[in-house]
């Protein structure tokens, strides 16, 4: 039987790696590390923290190239049907490389638990006896901290949510503060909010991070620039921001 371990690897930083996280890496048979074709950056970066953890250890270290999910169809379909595949991947090369079953590791950007679906996706190799999940820095974490700000305002939640839904939604009722992931056609740009303040950030904890922070009406533009080009010059992107709005902003200096 296979014993599968989802690490949290932080946001692209060997640094953010948890003392846990590397004991996790360095005990595995099999660690998986999958490929996309048009981003080849985050492959070698998935490559250089595994050369600096494994030094010395058993461990084998075998590549996949990811499946493409579908461009037209029911969002949720088609994720479905994407996250099918993928898991067939995976079973695909355990079955090759452990055929009698061992311990095997992928490594998650942020922590495993927020926006994205490798728990899911793990959930339906039958063959897998136990998932143990080691927590990783998230990019909201590591944003907060790039612009020294809190999470939240004082005793008051947050809304964590995705672009399409901002966008599809408009900002969402009953709190004043958003953070937004998973925002390729930047939807705070669809926002009738002024006055709010926004804390952007991308490749955050990496060596290009770039941050932006301001009233939303000031830097709104500034931003959806900066991201088009730094995309241009490496060829992906991760970003996340942080929006606000109400009294709590006094202070912030915008």
């Amino acid at each position: 039987m296979i014993q599968l371990d989802l690490i949290g690897i932080g946001t692209g930083n060997p640094d953010h790696l948890t003392r846990a996280a590397e004991a996790a890496m360095r005990l595995a048979d099999l660690i998986l590390l999958p490929r996309k074709a048009d981003k080849a950056e985050l492959i070698d970066l998935r490559r250089d923290i595994c050369a600096q953890v494994l030094a010395g250890a058993a461990t084998q270290v075998v590549e996949f190239d990811l499946p493409v999910r579908a461009s037209e169809g029911a969002y949720l379909d088609t994720v479905e049907h994407w996250h099918d595949a993928i898991a067939e991947c995976w079973a695909a090369e355990i079955a090759r490389v452990l055929p009698d079953g061992g311990r095997v590791a992928l490594l998650v950007w942020g922590d495993p638990s927020l926006y994205d679906s490798t728990i899911r996706i793990a959930r339906r190799l039958i063959a897998v006896e136990r998932i143990s999940v080691v927590p990783g820095i998230t990019s909201l974490q590591a944003l907060c901290a790039a612009h020294a700000i809190p999470f939240n305002a004082v005793g008051a939640p947050v809304v964590v949510t995705t672009g399409r839904r901002l966008r599809e939604g408009g900002w969402p009722d009953g709190v004043d503060s958003v953070a937004v992931m998973l925002d390729g056609g930047c939807a705070f740009t669809t926002l009738d909010q002024p006055d709010a303040a926004i804390w952007w950030g991308a490749y955050l904890g990496m060596a290009q991070q770039a941050i932006e922070a301001g009233r939303l009406a000031d830097v709104a533009e500034r931003i959806v620039a900066r991201r088009a080009e730094l995309r241009r010059t490496h060829g992906w992107i991760m970003d996340v921001y942080l929006l606000r709005r109400g009294s709590d902003l006094v202070g912030e200096g915008f």
